[in-house]
């Protein structure tokens, strides 16, 4: 019952507009810094520690550490058992989160103001003085063991594997966070301390914090349950060279549906030509039914249910990928409408309805994400992980309104070319050199 309220708290709190965030920023007495942003009208807050590197920051023969690692920290911490941890967790109606992907490990944490102090020292804990007991790594090794072997089957993750190896190589990205199976098997209980001091250090770490709690209770909470961690962690990777080169490579795999990974070099959020870009994508393939690859992949020739493209921005390497799913049968067929696609979006010419259509959507959709403190405090964190400054919130649709059609025509010639469009594809496609 108290998880159910709390669960209904974290949906109804600070549900507002973009436009009336009023975000501080808050500077501890031991000097860690945190954005804020105060509701006092639930009982409730959010909390959201994102420490940059994440998995990229395995070292080397140990990858799938940090994942490993991650899951682990619940599992007992000081005196208290993974049982006694849970246990206490559950009675405070507390709720904390451990993800890690190629660029963080997040820590979130919710809890009802009149169990705040309590609910950080059990966090404090988990995060200062995790035990890593043999038992309990075993146990979540062996989870992560059969995750890896399900993957194994699966014909989309074995697409978005092939994808991100002829992507990105020999980096990090290139494989999974998850490690293989001989990797992971090989890690031991030192191994996620190691883990646990690469990448939670003071000098990768953005803070964010939504709810019924000021600035001045907030800093020395920070500083007592941040301020042990060490100062510094393991040195990032370098930028990752994307190595995508044109044409269709394909994996042979028993299943009636081929699935389809496509991607080039793309561009990142720092760059001036990003937001003509982002509405550029919209118009060809990220907008659902009215997106051009939808128009022509689906409505027109049937050849997929649904067809799909994103920017994808990671800290280290930035591209433009999609995806969809054809009969082995349709496979080809679709691969050369997308490529026809491609070729004319890459001259540049929308139509004035696709440019504000796009922009619309774009804009009108934005406030929708601002739906609870948890998601709130999620977008602060990544902001301050992007490097943004504090008022984009205010600015990003303004941003998005100024795009033109000259922005959107430079930007297609200089990024879209259908040559440098890699294919992976695993099925057993039909006619398909």
């Amino acid at each position: 019952m108290i998880r159910l309220l709390l669960a209904s708290l974290f949906a109804l709190t600070l549900s507002l507009p973009a436009r009336a965030l009023d975000i501080q920023d808050v500077t501890t007495p031991g000097g860690l810094d945190a954005w804020l942003v105060e509701a006092h009208d639930i009982p409730f807050t959010a909390l959201q520690i994102s420490f940059k590197g994440g998995a990229s920051l395995d070292a080397e023969g140990k990858r799938g550490a940090i994942n490993l690692m991650a899951a682990t920290l619940e599992e007992g911490a000081g005196d208290m058992s993974a049982q006694d941890f849970a246990a206490h967790e559950e009675r405070l109606a507390a709720n904390f989160g451990f993800d890690v992907n190629d660029d963080s490990l997040t820590i979130s944490a919710s809890m009802l103001s009149e169990n705040r102090d309590a609910a950080v020292e059990l966090l404090r804990q988990a995060l200062i003085n995790p035990r890593f007991d043999q038992s309990a790594v075993d146990r979540v090794r062996g989870q992560v063991q059969s995750i890896i072997a399900s993957n194994a089957q699966d014909p989309s993750t074995v697409a978005s594997r092939t994808f991100a190896k002829l992507a990105y190589g020999d980096h990090p990205y290139g494989s999974s966070i998850n490690g293989t199976a001989e990797t992971v098997a090989a890690l031991t209980r030192e191994d996620m301390f190691d883990a646990k001091t690469r990448v939670m250090s003071k000098d990768r770490m953005v803070i964010s914090a939504v709810g019924d709690i000021t600035a001045e209770e907030l800093a020395p909470m920070l500083d007592r349950l941040l301020g042990d961690l060490p100062e510094t962690g393991a040195q990032m990777p370098p930028a990752a060279k994307v190595e995508l080169t044109g044409g269709v490579t394909t994996v042979d795999f028993d299943t009636p549906q081929s699935v389809v990974i496509f991607g080039q070099k793309g561009i990142g959020m720092d760059d001036p030509d990003f937001f003509a870009a982002f509405v550029l994508n919209q118009i060809v393939g990220a907008g659902g039914f009215s997106s051009r690859l939808m128009e022509q992949v689906r409505e027109q020739r049937g050849l997929t249910y649904g067809i799909y493209t994103s920017l994808v921005d990671k800290d280290l390497a930035k591209t433009w990928q999609g995806s969809f799913a054809s009969a082995n049968a349709k496979a080809a067929e679709a691969i050369d409408v997308v490529r026809d696609e491609w070729a004319k979006a890459a001259t540049g010419t929308v139509s004035d309805k696709e440019l504000e259509d796009a922009k619309t959507y774009l804009t009108g959709a934005y406030p929708l994400r601002f739906d609870g403190n948890g998601q709130i405090a999620a977008i602060l964190a990544g902001m301050q992980l992007s490097d943004m400054p504090m008022d984009y919130i205010n600015t990003r649709n303004d941003k998005i309104t100024a795009v033109t059609k000259d922005d959107i025509r430079r930007v297609a010639k200089r990024l879209m070319d259908v040559d440098d469009l890699r294919f992976v594809v695993v099925g057993q496609p039909e006619g398909l050199d």
